[in-house]
């Protein structure tokens, strides 16, 4: 029986990773009564008793937390942006590359990816790896998500009778372009710059799409739609939650495709001059919660569909 604390379940994340436990019989859910819940002696004592712990917390508190956790054989993964590019933590991105994987594996301590990250990533990576484009490309990205990835406090604004109605709209966000997620972005892409990146939060409550559009004439490789439609998909061919696709829903993409799924998808269109790429996916499954089950499973040697 695998030993899980969850701390911070009672957040979006948190809440959706116990959900998603609770139906498994291979796990039991270590779990304080509501009023030591907050208490960091009692919560250090279940994340040592602990086989996996989950940390859903804002970022000081996810590093207080982490520093907690003294049993060698304790598997702590963290959903916040506290240590995604912290040296001694795996990025928890395992079809990204084969050495991706190996450090989940490996590893004691994984940094789940942000949602937008994982969007961003699962595109421009396989090009810098790849040498289709340079490091130095000037990346441009687009995106947009349902309010479930505001957080509790935007969740209530959106969810409030007395909202504005400047919520039924789109609302552009991050307006200095320093959103949180661009140091993952910037360093596991292997990018020399940060990308200019321009993020939605939309009235709907989970699903995501990011987009990343290239000019082909800047790229180092030459090539058209069609052949990098089959790059990626030979890139991602042998994975189980990321599939390349050049239908459209009649030339739409909606961002709720995947909602409820650890899936995510890479739409390739555009021209053989300006190509489009987007992927789609869950903000709480493969953006969160997902991942991190995905991440627990592969990390405890198990098959890493268990549970999702």
């Amino acid at each position: 029986m695998i030993r899980v604390f969850i701390d911070g379940k009672a957040g979006t994340t948190g809440l959706r990773i116990y959900e998603r436990l609770s139906a498994r019989g291979d796990v039991e859910l270590l779990t304080l009564p509501e009023e030591r819940r907050k208490d960091a002696a009692a919560r250090k004592d279940m994340m040592n008793a602990a086989d996996v712990v989950f940390l859903c917390l804002p970022d000081d508190a996810a590093r207080e937390a982490a520093a907690f956790v003294e049993n060698p054989h304790t598997v702590v993964i963290d959903a916040s942006t506290a240590h995604r590019t912290e040296r001694g933590w795996a990025y928890g991105f395992p079809e990204l590359a084969p050495s991706f994987r190996r450090a989940i594996e490996t590893s004691k301590r994984i940094a789940n990816p942000g949602c937008y990250a994982s969007g961003f990533l699962a595109i421009v990576y396989p090009l810098v790896a790849g040498g289709i484009a340079a490091c130095d490309y000037p990346f441009v990205c687009h995106a947009v998500s349902g309010y479930s990835g505001a957080g509790k406090k935007g969740i209530e604004q959106y969810e409030s009778a007395e909202r504005s109605g400047l919520f039924d709209a789109p609302r552009l966000y991050a307006l200095s372009l320093a959103h949180k997620h661009l140091p993952e972005m910037t360093k596991i892409a292997g990018l020399s710059h940060a990308p200019a990146f321009n993020p939605y939060v939309c009235d709907f409550y989970a699903g995501m799409s990011v987009s990343v559009p290239l000019h082909r004439r800047l790229l180092r490789k030459n090539l058209s739609k069609e052949e990098v439609f089959s790059y990626f998909a030979e890139y991602y061919a042998r994975h189980n939650y990321i599939s390349v696709t050049q239908n459209s829903e009649e030339g739409f993409l909606s961002a709720a495709k995947f909602v409820g799924t650890n899936m995510l998808e890479i739409f390739v269109g555009g021209s053989d001059e300006q190509i489009q790429l987007t992927a789609r996916l869950d903000n709480l499954g493969k953006g969160a919660s997902g991942a991190a089950i995905q991440n627990m499973n592969i990390a405890l040697g198990l098959d890493e569909t268990e549970g999702l």
